[in-house]
């Protein structure tokens, strides 16, 4: 962050300072009392099991330099800022509007049901390859993650793109109003938190907040092949990246070469790329040809493009290849799911090269209604796509295996991790390959894990 005044402060979020102390300087903000650096303004957040002005003195004697609180506490610190607010989570998004506005570069923001960080990720790697670009890390895509990621904007960059997610209707305006994008990606609309927003129309609405605070003169990026994004007449100039003949950004030459990646063109009406995307999926043509259409908006040229798709990575447990000892291959994708998600990942690991294919598969969450018939559909399609065998692990995981079981395939289920590992490790037999994957919930990184560690020991 780059250095702000009091005043400034003062004047961002509407806050009556309560010491009688002089000018103080601020250079970063954060709302763990833990991390605290020397000039930092602490923002106290309050949540259902916790509330952080009961850290303020930690925070400052920690090294933060001033606090915000939205209660008056019952002494001041010496040579320490006060700052009364009536609302710290709506002072932290306020702060990061004003701080946003003071930088003029352009702002991608990104939501969808699938594939948000894919997509990020892919259009900051192209982007990248000219400019230096300020983008999420890791999950901070919520109400307090997105205005931190715009609190850390500096001089040095010259770009922005900001993931946002949400799971209720309402949650991507509140965090647009910051952003204030130039660019507005929609990656797709999937049955991901269905429980809440009752339907996949639903859904849509909730995503297509984006464009709330799109810039009159910006551009929205839609994935073409999506039914339901193609129903959207927007008052933005509009490009759809896909296969399909009505998208303006076109995807052809699509040659699938399973965990050593994926190959295609990809057509604009200015220029033609052949592109070589180091990721699994076939999924992953959609975030590159929307990255495409980013870079040209930005001024990139062709072979900026080029190489920016070919230097992307994945981020975290999104389909990150583990190679083992004697020919065994960990797909871990165990991040979160959906049954999109769990329906690409499944494809990727029946397209590898292996003498034996095992699926590790998980609870997925916030399905609602469709959450038995989803489970019990993701067990039929593995024995379909030719898995070898399923192990399913969680109370909603047993209609994965019941499907697996009625579709004449192989496997087990077990309530949890622990309970499944045996299997898991002797399942990964030499020549395997052994896809992992479940919603964030279930903490199957552990899984991953000790499969690691075993493999170590070897």
């Amino acid at each position: 962050m780059e250095s702000i005044s009091i005043q400034q402060l003062m004047e961002a979020v509407g806050a009556q300072r309560l010491d009688q102390g002089g000018e103080i300087t601020f250079s970063s903000v954060s709302t763990d009392s833990r991390k605290m650096a020397p000039g930092s303004l602490f923002i106290p957040l309050v949540g259902e099991r916790f509330d952080g002005h009961d850290y303020i003195d930690k925070a400052l004697s920690g090294g933060a330099a001033g606090t915000l609180c939205a209660v008056r506490p019952e002494r001041l610190l010496p040579g320490k800022a006060y700052l009364l607010v009536e609302d710290t989570r709506l002072a932290l998004k306020a702060l990061a509007s004003w701080y946003r506005d003071q930088f003029s570069i352009p702002f991608v923001q990104i939501t969808g049901s699938v594939g948000k960080t894919t997509t990020k990720e892919m259009i900051a790697s192209v982007l990248g390859a000219r400019y230096k670009v300020l983008k999420t890390p890791e999950n901070f895509n919520n109400d307090i993650g997105t205005p931190l990621t715009l609190l850390s904007l500096t001089r040095e960059h010259e770009a922005a793109v900001i993931e946002t997610g949400m799971n209720h209707a309402g949650e991507i305006h509140y965090l647009g109003e910051m952003v204030r994008p130039d660019i507005a990606v929609i990656s797709n609309i999937g049955d991901a938190h269905i429980e809440y927003l009752g339907s996949r129309e639903g859904i849509l609405r909730a995503k297509c907040e984006i464009f709330d605070h799109l810039r009159p003169d910006g551009l929205a990026v839609l994935n073409g092949d999506d039914a339901l994004l193609g129903t959207l007449e927007l008052p933005f100039e509009t490009v759809r990246c896909g296969k399909g003949e009505g998208c303006g950004v076109r995807i052809s030459d699509i040659c699938d070469h399973g965990v050593g990646g994926i190959t295609c063109r990809v057509t604009t009406d200015k220029d033609s790329y052949a592109l070589t995307i180091p990721a699994p999926g076939e999924h992953m043509i959609y975030s590159a040809s929307m990255a495409v259409a980013i870079g040209e908006r930005l001024g990139l040229d062709h072979d900026e493009i080029v190489r920016g798709v070919a230097a992307y990575t994945p981020t975290g447990s999104r389909m990150r290849i583990l190679k083992l000892p004697e020919g065994r291959t960990v797909l871990d994708d165990c991040y979160n799911a959906n049954p999109q998600s769990v329906t690409a990942a499944l494809e990727i690991l029946a397209k590898t090269e292996c003498g034996r294919k095992v699926a590790v598969l998980g609870d997925m969450g916030e399905l609602g209604e469709l959450t038995e018939q989803a489970h019990y559909n993701m067990g039929a399609l593995a024995v379909m796509l030719g898995i070898d065998y399923v192990v399913a692990i969680g109370h909603k995981a047993e209609k994965i295996a019941q499907g697996v079981e009625e579709s004449g395939g192989a496997g087990a289920h077990f309530l949890t991790r622990e309970e499944a590992m045996e299997t898991i490790l002797s399942q990964l037999e030499p020549d395997t390959a052994m896809l992992v994957k479940a919603s964030h919930v279930m903490r199957f990184e552990e899984i991953v894990t000790k499969i690691k560690q075993q493999s170590d020991m070897e």
